[in-house]
C-alpha cells in the first residue's frame, strides 16, 4: 500500500519512521538536540520548532500519528499537490510547537525541564484539513458502532482536546500543541482561500 500513496504523504511516513529507528540508536543525544524544550530550561534552539515533529516517544506513538497521516494525508495530497501538503504539514507542525511553548510560558512556574516530541500537531491539522474539504467522509470509530461524517468527529475531537488540556487529563499528552496545530491548519486554509488558492477546484502549480 505505501507505494501507492502520493510522493510527499510517503515521504513524511518515512521519514518519520527512519528518525524514529535513529532514535532507537542514538537515544537521548537526538531528544537533547532535536525535541522541543522550554526557553528556560537552557537546552532550546530554534530548529526544534520543526525537528520536534519528527521524533517520537515509543512505537505506540509512531504507529497512531502515521496511521492518520496514511489514512488522511493521501487525500488532502491528492488535492492540492505535493507541495502545498508539505507546506500545510510543516506550518501545523511549527504552529503546535508554539503554542505548547505558549502555554508553558503562560503558567505560573513555568517549566524549565521536560520536552515535547511528536508529529501529532501536524496530523492534527492534516484531521481538521480533511474534515473541511470532506466533511461527509464517513469514518468508523472504535468503539461508536455507527460511522461519523469527518466534520462531526474533527470536531469532538478537537472539543475533548480543549476539555483534556483545560482539566489536566493525561498531563503528559500536549493537548494545546494538538489544537495548536489545528489552529494553524485552518489559519493556513483561510490565507489560501483568501488569495483564491482554493476558491474552485484543486489549487494550481
Amino acid at each position: 500500500m505505501l507505494p501507492t500513496l502520493p510522493p510527499a504523504t510517503r515521504a513524511l511516513l518515512l521519514i518519520n519512521i527512519a528518525v524514529f529507528l535513529l532514535q532507537q540508536v542514538a537515544g537521548a543525544a537526538m531528544l537533547k538536540l532535536f525535541a522541543l524544550w522550554p526557553p528556560g530550561s537552557g537546552l532550546f534552539q530554534v530548529w526544534q520548532l520543526v525537528t520536534y515533529g519528527f521524533l517520537h516517544g515509543s512505537w505506540t506513538h509512531i504507529f497512531f500519528n502515521m496511521f492518520a497521516l496514511f489514512m488522511f494525508g493521501g487525500m488532502l495530497e491528492r488535492l492540492w499537490g505535493p507541495r502545498r501538503m508539505l507546506i500545510y504539514f510543516m506550518i501545523c507542525i511549527v504552529s503546535a510547537g508554539l503554542t505548547q511553548l505558549a502555554v508553558l510560558a503562560a503558567q505560573t512556574n513555568a517549566p524549565t525541564e521536560g520536552y515535547t516530541i511528536g508529529a501529532s500537531g501536524g496530523v492534527f491539522g492534516v484531521l481538521l484539513a480533511f474534515a473541511w474539504y470532506f466533511p461527509r467522509q464517513r469514518l468508523y470509530v472504535i468503539p461508536i458502532p455507527i460511522p461519523l461524517p469527518a466534520w462531526l468527529f474533527v470536531t469532538i475531537y478537537g472539543l475533548l482536546e480543549l476539555l483534556f488540556g483545560v482539566t489536566g487529563v493525561q498531563s503528559d499528552v500536549a493537548h494545546f500543541a494538538h489544537l495548536g496545530g489545528m489552529l494553524g491548519g485552518a489559519l493556513c486554509i483561510l490565507y489560501w482561500r483568501a488569495r483564491n488558492r482554493f476558491s474552485s477546484g484543486p489549487p494550481r502549480a
